[in-house]
């Protein structure tokens, strides 16, 4: 029992009054003797001893009926937390796409919400996460407005994030009394989340009533010619087999093919639809199926045929570049030192030096500004180098210097698997290759060196050297057949191809949203203008960062829809691009909670919004007794009238 005005109790020491009373008021009997009254001693006796009783049972009632008022003043209550502190609620619901579907009652995430707003109680303050947002120490009002708001959406949230965002909160000394509760579907693998958890945590788990997924995973495109060309489509399939489900693909609003197929169990099929070329497609692919997720069931992709890089070789003739840049991705351009034309240089995204014994101050003047204006570079140096040329270049790009020249044959072992250059090349780790040689290299210090390919004696045989506007490529070794084997070595395609891929960042076939996306855009800004992505729904200023010739743009957090965007400047659309929604959003693997309570005891879990609510507005209802003290009093007053009224001495 507890009480809301404890200090009342204090006045408990008044009831030694009464009794104080009782004690004065105790009559003393005075013994009269008589003749021939023996008969009267039994009565005698009667009254005095039924007088003492009537006085104990008034001072007992009149006890009573003090204890009972003062009780009733305290206003006690029955309760398991404090009638003067409020109980704070931290509530994260996910709101995330794969939540958008059909559960037993409904729209699963509408119904939650429906819920949530009619079982949580007025008289608790809560903090509220979803997945776009935290809102902290509101009302239920306040509450409820948020949630009739809340939809889906693509947006994710670390839920190490969200713990530690509550645990914060919870820090502050005016909360002391608190609940968390986490209403998700607990989708993909969270479970590292909550080792070693010690607060006590509600696990309410969302659950659909639908168990079979069809998705399209991605796309891609194969055979191109003149003519056609030839569009994979990758799509998955979660559940049971399903036959002959129709597929659409548009471009823009025309269809262009129909047809339908049919998925194995748990299984991923690739598609192949040959399509016409076309300078400019804007594909959409329709699955039509109703499954557990619909947002799946459509995809985006532009394809511009007419986006290549442009790359300058200056210096000697090699044969191995222009096999790697082809013309159907490339514009590859090879000049002499003597006959270079200075004013292409600015159109370039990548810049080769290759085997230059001298770098005139013309051209090192050029490449800087070329540099500086987001061009990379790759140096690639002769035999015969003169260190101080290329120290010179080195050094007015912030880059480090050439420490020395070294003759010695050494096996090029190292590859730097985890490097961006290496991204989806190795199916796993090379170690039984057959290594490449060179004869002499160039020591090179640079502070801000990444290795590519490293010497067996762990120098940089091929190394990236980057600064706030550009990246340099450092080949140590020349790469004719006198001083190296390595054009023979498979390795070169992939590095040269993607560090000429990787100078231009085209537009993609697609992206995705949530992802770090980034898209080279060949236009010039004027100071104050910026380019805009939009669509007949939206419109959001990514960031950019502007060049000579280019600028380079980075989407994240937005878009949040999947569609077809515009990259406009002013007015005028320069470039389309197709963004499409996460695809981990369409897969089936959930959270085993049961693991989780293994080795958590402080953690519960349910299926039913309904049910963790009821439970804690149970357990945090206050029963308030004052009403029955007070009923007390008034039958310990009612109590004394009688004994006054029908006791007799």
């Amino acid at each position: 029992m507890q009480f809301k005005n404890p200090e009342i109790l204090y006045f408990l020491a008044l009831l030694i009054i009464p009794i104080l009373v009782h004690l004065f008021q105790l009559q003393k009997f005075v013994k009269t003797p008589f003749t021939n009254v023996a008969f009267l001693k039994k009565i005698t006796q009667q009254n005095r001893k039924s007088s003492t009783i009537k006085k104990w049972l008034i001072l007992a009632t009149r006890l009573l009926l003090f204890l009972a008022i003062l009780f009733a003043f305290s206003q006690p209550y029955i309760s398991n937390k404090n009638i003067n502190k409020k109980q704070h609620n931290f509530i994260y619901l996910d709101n995330s796409l794969s939540t958008n579907t059909k559960g037993e009652k409904g729209n699963l995430l509408q119904n939650t919400i429906q819920e949530i707003i009619e079982y949580t109680s007025e008289k608790d303050v809560y903090s509220l996460q979803t997945n776009s947002d935290f809102y902290s120490e509101i009302t239920k009002s306040e509450l409820k407005n948020i949630l009739l708001n809340t939809k889906e959406t693509s947006k994710k949230v670390d839920l190490s994030n969200v713990l530690l965002n509550f645990n914060t909160k919870k820090n502050n000394k005016t909360i002391s009394l608190y609940k968390t509760i986490l209403i998700s579907d607990f989708q993909n693998t969270y479970k590292s989340e909550f080792t070693n958890v010690t607060p006590t945590f509600s696990f309410i788990k969302l659950k659909s009533t639908l168990k079979n997924n069809l998705s399209i995973d991605s796309v891609f495109t194969t055979n191109k010619n003149g003519l056609n060309f030839t569009l994979n489509i990758v799509v998955k399939n979660q559940g049971e087999q399903k036959k002959n489900i129709p597929l659409a693909i548009y471009n823009n609003t025309k269809l262009v093919n129909k047809l339908s197929s049919s998925f194995e169990k748990d299984s991923t099929k690739t598609i192949e639809v040959t399509i016409q070329s076309q300078e400019e497609f804007n594909g959409k692919i329709e699955i039509i199926f109703s499954d557990i997720f619909s947002f799946d069931n459509t995809f985006y992709f532009s394809i511009k045929n007419n986006q290549k890089t442009n790359i300058l070789s200056i210096g000697n003739r090699s044969d191995f570049l222009p096999k790697i840049y082809t013309k159907n991705e490339f514009n590859f351009t090879h000049n002499f030192v003597k006959n270079i034309n200075y004013n292409i240089i600015d159109k370039q995204q990548l810049i080769i030096l290759n085997e230059l014994e001298n770098i005139p101050e013309i051209l090192i003047n050029k490449i800087i500004d070329f540099s500086n204006n987001g061009g990379n570079v790759i140096i690639i140096p002769a035999e015969n180098s003169k260190k101080d040329t290329y120290n010179l270049l080195l050094n007015k790009l912030d880059l480090g210097k050439i420490i020395s020249k070294k003759t010695d044959s050494l096996k090029i072992t190292d590859i730097n698997f985890s490097h961006p250059i290496f991204k989806n090349v190795f199916s796993k780790k090379i170690t039984n290759f057959q290594y490449p040689f060179v004869k002499s290299y160039f020591a090179i210090s640079s502070k801000n060196e990444s290795k590519i390919i490293s010497l067996e004696n762990n120098i940089a045989f091929i190394s990236e050297i980057k600064n706030e506007k550009n990246k340099v490529y450092w080949v140590a070794s020349p790469l004719n057949k006198n001083s190296s084997n390595f054009t023979n070595s498979p390795l070169i395609v992939p590095v040269f191809y993607n560090i000429g891929k990787w100078s231009f960042q085209q537009s993609k076939l697609f992206y995705r949203i949530g992802l770090e996306n980034k898209i080279d855009v060949e236009t010039n800004l004027k100071k104050d203008n910026v380019l805009k992505i939009t669509n007949h729904q939206n419109s959001f200023i990514p960031m950019q960062q502007k060049f000579k010739n280019k600028v380079s743009i980075t989407t994240n957090d937005q878009p949040l829809k999947s569609g077809f965007y515009n990259i406009v400047k002013n007015v005028d659309t320069i470039q389309k691009l197709a963004y499409n929604y996460p695809k981990e959003e369409s897969l089936l693997n959930f959270l085993d909670l049961n693991e989780i309570k293994k080795t958590n005891k402080n953690v519960t879990i349910s299926n039913s919004v309904k049910n963790v609510f009821k439970e804690i507005n149970k357990k945090n209802e206050v029963h308030s007794l004052w009403k029955w003290f007070l009923t007390l009093a008034i039958v310990s007053l009612f109590l004394e009238i009688l004994i006054l009224k029908f006791l007799k001495k």
